[in-house]
């Protein structure tokens, strides 16, 4: 692995867990991404006190605190 998008590469398709500036964590599989940290997640699950589910979810990059992939 030479650059950190690297890692989101080989995270593509799978489950990662994102918290954000908010508070909120988000669970879901990896679709796409940019340079920007923009995401796409499917199928995810996010918690801010209660949980609500989305088939599909787009994430602002600046409001990612860190991300958690998992295997």
């Amino acid at each position: 692995m030479e650059r950190p998008l690297d890692a989101l590469s080989k995270a593509k398709g799978k489950i990662i867990t994102v918290a954000l500036k908010n508070n909120s964590v988000v669970k879901g599989k990896l679709d796409a991404f940019d340079i920007h940290i923009n995401l796409v997640l499917s199928d995810a699950e996010e918690t801010n006190g209660e949980k609500n589910k989305h088939s599909q979810l787009f994430i602002r990059g600046d409001m990612v605190v860190h991300l958690s992939m998992t295997n």
